[in-house]
């Protein structure tokens, strides 16, 4: 196995033969999302495409998936810092989403905001049954991954889910086709191993062809602007502060 760590060890990378792992690597922040951890995470991407893996696995650290956006030191940002990393995430959504190998998500426990945006992202999606997801970032005006969450699971569901930001559980997540599968982390392994079977059945060009036909590219471009248009609007980090304050 040839195993290597990022520089900031916030990602741990773990390639196995044609199977690429990305393991968020901040368990001790429920793995939220900081500028170092996302750029990790692309750099990651990037390196699976680069060794032309066949399998592309996502997953969390410790008893949390992701919980999001990582809002500690909100107090020291000014909206331009805070825009600069909502367009990193939205990099990397894309890098997940358009990735050349079939994805794998598998989570574990929290879920929150853009972590579960990484999950819509890839092509499957795997829970364990106590796995809880929240997609909160329209209570403060952040367009992230719309389009995709109502291509993924109909316009109507994803709209009673981003309308309301209420915490959907495992079950109804795979019941409106937010999740591909329910099982346990004991299971994980086996899950791997034929996941990666599966992907080896085309030759690389056929894999590539089946997910850009599979897909819908067109709009990218305008999933990127509307989040820009969101996060550029006046008076971002005082939103974001007035939703934690409602939190409390």
């Amino acid at each position: 196995m040839d195993r290597s760590q990022n520089t900031t060890d916030m990602v741990i990378v773990t390639h196995h033969q044609r199977v690429s792992e990305l393991t968020l690597n901040r368990a001790d922040k429920l793995n939220a999302l900081n500028a170092d951890l996302v750029d990790g995470l692309l750099q990651g991407v990037a390196d699976a495409v680069a060794r032309k893996s066949q399998l592309l696995v996502i997953r969390g650290a410790g008893r949390a998936f992701c919980a999001g956006f990582d809002l500690s030191g909100l107090d020291t940002m000014t909206d331009a810092d805070l825009l600069l990393r909502f367009v990193r995430i939205e990099t990397l959504l894309q890098a997940i989403y358009t990735a050349p190998m079939p994805t794998l998500a598998l989570v574990q426990g929290r879920c929150v905001g853009a972590g579960a945006d990484i999950v819509a992202a890839c092509s499957r999606r795997v829970a364990t049954a106590d796995s809880r997801f929240r997609m909160p970032g329209l209570q403060f005006g952040i367009v992230l991954g719309t389009r995709r969450l109502a291509a993924l699971i109909g316009s109507d569901a994803a709209r009673d889910i981003l309308q309301t930001s209420r915490v959907f559980e495992a079950e109804h997540a795979k019941s409106c086709g937010f999740l591909t599968d329910v099982c346990a982390s004991d299971d994980w392994p086996a899950l791997v191993t034929q996941a990666a079977a599966d992907a080896a059945v085309l030759d690389d060009d056929s894999r590539r062809a089946l997910l850009q036909q599979s897909r819908d590219d067109r709009h990218l471009d305008q999933d990127m602007a509307a989040l820009v248009r969101s996060a550029s609007r006046p008076g971002l980090a005082q939103r974001i502060a007035g939703y934690l304050a409602s939190l409390k």
